[in-house]
């Protein structure tokens, strides 16, 4: 299993645009239905801050993420658009959980 967690800060402008964008992800994704992915993206009270909560079976399954033309889309924008803080990068551990998620 690999879980990712990055958090970054759009402008204020941005963060519309930047959430359709996130959208086009999670509709792809869906209609992918890909059983090594879980994708989820939080937005913190400030409207302008996000976190993404990625889970994937393996690195072949985050590649077909980053493959998909939704998120080369999100990507090329979200860099394009002057960001407050740059996105960091953070592999998690799997400690315990309640649900079942890779092995």
């Amino acid at each position: 299993m690999k879980a990712l967690r990055v958090n970054y800060t759009t402008t204020a402008a941005f963060a519309p645009t930047n959430q359709a964008n996130i959208a086009g992800i999670v509709e792809e994704l869906k209609e992918l239905n890909h059983p090594g992915i879980r994708y989820s993206t939080w937005l913190l009270p400030n409207g302008k801050t996000f976190m993404h909560f990625d889970q994937f079976e393996n690195d072949d399954a985050h590649d077909v993420l980053t493959s998909l033309a939704s998120f080369k889309k999100f990507d090329e924008e979200l860099w394009a658009s002057g960001l407050e803080s740059e996105p960091v990068v953070e592999l998690i551990t799997l400690i315990a959980a309640t649900e079942t998620y890779y092995d």
